[in-house]
């Protein structure tokens, strides 16, 4: 099948920078990835494309065409943002703290370590090298914290470690009496670390008139230059390197002149048009006495200051702290304007839009990323992730709603094609395990290890119905039947399986039978049969209306980790801790056949490993399995960076999915690198982190937090790569991937693949045209279908007249059926003639009833996909008249008095 990456849920922002171009679209780091936020329609995007590590700073171009990314391995990638294309790569050679693209786009400087280095932007050249260099500057003493550019692209104001400023001037001068203007201009006066550094701008000459920096103590400084500037001026216009030490002065003659009297003279009325260039940009900032006019401390946080963001339109300054509370400021008088607290945790990113309307801030260590309008004093975005792994998912009946579950107690609902949570549910103490979807698709279950399960009410957002038991239990399954009025889950403790009535809430039946933890649950999709995996080795089939208890047991030789049921009712999956896939026949009780998938499922090495992967015999097992919607294949997934696909009917691989390449997770890796080896152990488990600084304290913190939980991993290094739940959408077109990176959604690619269904000499598109253009719409719309391009179907359907449409639905064959009904929903999303698709559909169904219902097990998925399109139609058509309601009434009255 072919699927492919589509976006990314559940995950938390982990820290790294945000940017925002133009205006609306927040650009923020996810792990290894990049995601974008339409703040205006609502919607998430993730890029396909991965960094080797997580990522450390990303930049934006200002025409928001390119982007440059920079991981904690200090590899850079440059990506064409409407393509989602990684355009260039390359590595630096030292510590990356910032990165941003100049105004015009031309340049880049970037940050790494102690140089400042300016990078020509490769743009859309074809080039062997792209990436040229043109000029490093390495005056600074220690590392460089965060830097600037001027407006007009030929400044860079930097702030490093070392407590000072440096301006540096791009145009190299030459004049040897001017030489001293090569230097950075040094500013002094802070006590703590830069943490931003700014170009003050004035709004009426556009001309850069102060300077503003901002340490950690909570200072902000700022900066002004006099109008006594030198008599001698000079810039040139190239970026060439300097000339060398070697070069021999000219020899002068004896009356103290040169003896190359005629290129003397060219040289200098070439510096007096520099000078002339010069006067019409604006003042030279490198030959200014720079003073300082103001110094003041932000005395309402007594927190250190962590991230700042400057708006030089509206001269404004938005600062975070490390306690939450973050304040706007009015320059150049320090006006405070708001002053509020978001979080107790330390705020690591705020920027500004384009228009200064708009604040962004994001908080790391909760995973939350917010968005705030500071004249109404209102939320435009509150996003936030789970911050620990999810551990369960589930689809709606429409496919349109995705549910999570996660460590962090926590269920969020998010919309499939826009990537957003719309409400969360935090009632539960403890993990999540299980969640199940009702067919009314308003309801959902939950089930915890806090001993409850619970009904979740998706209309009003409550919990109206909770599930107890005698004694407190712990539950990991989650099952209920096809009318909802039953609802069974497994324990954790106790090896049993209770059975609760949905509308009463009280406690029917203890099935009791299995000796080990009961992780898979199931009823059968068409009939009350319920099935159940449990250690113990066996898989029972429970009669749960008829009171007979366990009607069926079918045994292993290992423990069963998870089952699952066709939707056709007629085969049951298993799999076991020895890597393979028992496939049964419920009906009849005997086993069909045995897919061994403990070489397709082997993952990486971890660092703690002491054989290699090869070798290795954990974690080569499926943990989760799913059918696709017509059974014809299988997803399975479990301790490993692979999700397997397997056809059902040859029992063979049908692609391996590899859901990440992050190297900061563990288990990625197939051979471990033995430089990163030592007497002590590997490198990434020793703490060499310096507990004396802020860095080294939160990288200690955050290594440590999700591990020092109780029944939690023992490794203290990287998060290990896992999938721990898997669902295919009841439309078949997508399906969902819980690992520990997030949720990740996978949907059918929409790129065109020729794949004609009955091809011959006469089917061509030109003869769909010509049909199309004879008026016959019958034969035109059976050429096309034949010929199976998407493009051509939906021209003719179309094309189709509404008083043809009853003949032209009855004369297309039954094979082409499930083509056509694809065609309609995917024309119901996008097409504005919605009562003409509408009116194929209800033709199609008069007129191919008895063929559909025969067909159903191959046409299900089609069907479903088609239900999803109209009910999302009925529901903005419903929302759209509700808001309109006394605006059509008054219509409608006037209409009537004509």
């Amino acid at each position: 099948m072919n699927y492919r990456f589509q976006n990314l849920l559940g995950a938390p922002y982990r820290g790294g920078n945000a940017v925002v171009v133009n205006n609306t679209l927040l650009i923020s780091p996810v792990g290894n990835r990049v995601s974008f936020t339409d703040l205006v329609k609502s919607e998430t995007i993730t890029l396909p494309c991965q960094a080797s590590t997580n990522l450390r700073r990303i930049a934006a171009s200002p025409d928001g065409v390119f982007l440059l990314t920079v991981d904690e391995n200090n590899r850079c990638l440059f990506i064409n943002l409407p393509r989602r294309a990684v355009l260039h790569r390359l590595s630096f050679k030292h510590t990356v703290s910032d990165a941003k693209f100049s105004p015009d786009g031309r340049f880049i400087a970037v940050a790494a370590g102690k140089l400042l280095q300016i990078w020509r932007s490769p743009g859309f050249r074809k080039e062997f090298f792209p990436f040229e260099l043109i000029k490093t500057f390495a005056d600074c003493n220690d590392k460089i914290t965060c830097l600037d550019w001027s407006p007009n692209s030929e400044y860079v104001l930097v702030g490093s470690k070392d407590l000072t400023l440096r301006l540096f001037y791009l145009n190299k001068v030459k004049k040897q009496k001017n030489e001293r203007y090569n230097k950075p201009f040094i500013f002094l006066g802070h006590r703590d670390v830069i943490v931003g550094v700014f170009f003050g701008v004035d709004k009426k000459t556009n001309l850069v008139t102060k300077v503003y920096s901002l340490s950690r103590d909570g200072a902000i400084f700022s900066w002004g230059y006099s109008d006594n500037v030198d008599e001698s001026k000079d810039m040139g216009g190239d970026f060439s390197e300097p000339d060398s030490p070697g070069t021999p002065e000219q020899k002068q003659g004896l009356d103290g002149e040169g003896v190359n009297e005629g290129n003397l003279k060219k040289r200098k009325d070439l510096d007096s048009k520099n000078d002339n260039l010069e006067e019409e940009n604006g003042v030279s900032l490198h030959k200014m006495k720079w003073k300082l006019l103001k110094k003041d401390f932000f005395m309402q946080a007594p927190a250190k200051l962590a991230a700042c963001d400057y708006h030089k339109g509206l001269d404004m300054v938005v600062v975070g702290f490390s306690n939450g509370v973050f304040a706007l400021y009015q320059m150049p008088d320090f006006v405070c304007i708001h002053l509020l607290s978001i979080s107790r945790e330390k705020i690591t990113t705020a920027v500004f839009n384009d228009r200064g309307n708009w604040l962004t801030f994001g908080c790391a260590k909760l995973g939350q990323l917010l968005v705030w309008e500071w004249k109404s004093e209102s939320y435009i975005l509150k996003q936030q992730g789970h911050y620990f792994d999810v551990n369960c998912i589930a689809y709606s009946q429409d496919s349109q709603l995705l549910a999570t579950g996660a460590d962090d107690n926590k269920i969020k609902v998010w919309t499939a094609s826009s990537g957003f949570c719309f409400v969360t549910f935090s009632e539960h103490t403890n993990a999540v395990t299980a969640l199940h979807f009702m067919a009314s698709n308003h309801c959902l279950l939950s089930a915890s290890l806090d001993g409850t399960v619970r009904a979740w009410d998706l209309f009003r957002y409550r919990n109206f119905r909770t599930f107890v038991t005698p004694t407190p239990k712990q539950f990991v399954s989650l099952a209920s039947d096809q009318s909802g009025e039953v609802i069974c889950a497994g324990t954790l403790d106790s090896f049993e399986i209770f059975v609760w009535s949905m509308k009463t809430g009280r406690l029917l039946d203890v099935l009791s039978g299995h000796e080990g933890p009961v992780h898979g649950l199931m009823f059968s999709p068409t009939n009350a049969i319920l099935a159940s995996s449990s250690w113990d080795k066996t898989v029972r089939l429970w009669d749960i209306f008829e009171g007979r208890g366990g009607v069926e047991k079918f045994e292993h030789t290992h423990d069963v980790l998870t089952l699952a049921y066709r939707p056709d009712g007629k085969q049951l999956a298993c799999s076991t801790l020895e890597g393979q896939i028992h496939f049964w026949d419920p009906l009849e009780g005997s086993e069909m056949f045995t897919i061994e998938g403990r070489r397709d499922i082997a993952g990486g090495r971890l660092m703690t490993d002491r054989r290699s992967a090869a070798n290795s015999t954990a974690g080569k097992c499926f943990t989760t399995l799913c059918y696709s919607a017509d059974g014809s294949y299988i997803l399975a997934g479990g301790s490993s960076k692979y999700i397997c696909m397997y056809d059902v009917a040859d029992q063979v691989l049908l692609r391996r999915f590899q859901i990440t390449h992050n190297l900061s997770l563990d288990g990625v890796l197939d051979f471990l690198n033995s430089k990163n080896m030592s007497e002590a152990g590997p490198l990434d488990l020793i703490d060499d982190d310096n507990s004396d600084t802020e860095e080294g304290v939160d990288k200690q913190i955050r290594n440590r937090l999700a591990y020092d939980l109780p029944g939690s991993l023992p490794n203290h290094g990287r998060p290990v790569i896992r999938t721990k739940s898997l669902k295919i959408a009841p439309t078949g077109r997508s399906w969902a991937a819980a690992t520990t990176e997030g949720v990740l959604l996978y949907s059918m690619d929409e790129s065109f693949i020729f794949d004609p269904t009955d091809l011959d000499m006469d089917v061509t598109p030109e003869a769909v045209d010509a049909a199309l253009k004879d008026n016959e719409p019958k034969r035109a719309v059976i050429l096309s279908l034949r010929m199976n391009e998407d493009s051509l179907i939906k021209k003719c359907i179309v094309s189709v007249a509404p008083a043809d449409i009853p003949a032209v639905a009855a004369s297309v064959p039954s094979k082409y059926l499930q083509r056509l009904v694809e065609a309609l929903a995917e024309l119901l999303d996008k097409c504005p003639h919605l009562e003409l698709i509408l009116r194929w559909c209800q033709v199609l169904c008069e007129s191919h009833g008895n063929s559909i219902q025969q067909n159903s097990r191959n046409l299900l998925p089609a069907l479903k996909s088609l239900q999803k399109s109209i009910t999302r139609l009925h529901q903005d058509l419903a929302d759209t008249c509700s808001s309109n309601e006394y605006m059509l009434r008054y219509l409608c009255s006037t209409s009537n008095k004509k």
